[in-house]
């Protein structure tokens, strides 16, 4: 691929912040009073970089969980913002450097999540990142979350952008999914937690945020 980028829009979780693993201890906490959990190879699988609403609708159908989806995903909002009110998700390495190195080479850029608009504000908050991003679209934004291309589409019409020249940085299967439809570049960095998915849609799949900064700033 040879085209020179002058975009960059960011996922939230397992991208921009190392969130995962809090989040497979959340959901545990949230389905122990009915008696189930969670294996981590189960939310690696299953769950890890999908929305909490679709993730609690698939472990009532999947599992049996005894509960209504609704009730789950308000369960699980709750105990992740209780915990967002106290502590922050630490940043994924190399994020900040990045950002700096897109910034001098005057990128815009966005973040597009799955997640919850209060998760996305608490980090940019704690981590003093909000001036670096033009628009944020979280799951609050759109009716239907990744995989749906929606809040990438969104993402572009809020910056007067086409897809071509923009590419998005995604850690799962269900991201990479939402951008490629909504005819974006997409780089796929893999962590621990989603080192299963299967990425073979990405554009490139690279190791780090830095690798991933380089391929971009190297596109003319």
């Amino acid at each position: 691929m040879s085209i020179r980028f002058h975009a960059v829009l960011f996922d939230h979780d397992g991208t921009l912040v190392d969130s995962e693993g809090q989040h497979f201890v959340l959901w545990n906490q949230v389905l122990a009073p009915y008696g189930f959990a969670l294996t981590l190879a189960q939310y690696k699988d299953l769950y890890a970089g999908v929305p909490t609403d679709a993730n609690a609708l698939d472990l009532v159908e999947r599992f049996g969980v005894k509960e209504s989806p609704e009730v789950l995903a308000r369960l699980k909002n709750e105990s992740a913002q209780a915990y967002l009110q106290t502590a922050a998700f630490p940043l994924m390495p190399g994020v900040r450097a990045s950002i700096a190195q897109l910034q001098a080479a005057r990128l815009r850029m966005g973040v597009v999540t799955g997640a919850r608009a209060y998760a996305i504000a608490a980090t940019l908050r704690a981590h003093d990142l909000a001036p670096a991003f033009e628009t944020v679209v979280s799951a609050d934004d759109v009716v239907h979350s990744k995989p749906a291309p929606d809040c990438y589409l969104l993402a572009l019409q809020r910056m007067g952008l086409s897809a071509q020249g923009v590419v998005a940085f995604e850690d799962t299967e269900h991201g990479v999914a939402a951008a490629i439809a909504a005819g974006l570049a997409c780089v796929a960095i893999p962590t621990e937690m989603s080192a299963s998915h299967d990425f073979s849609a990405a554009t490139v799949t690279l190791p780090s945020m830095q690798d991933a900064v380089r391929w971009v700033l190297a596109q003319k």
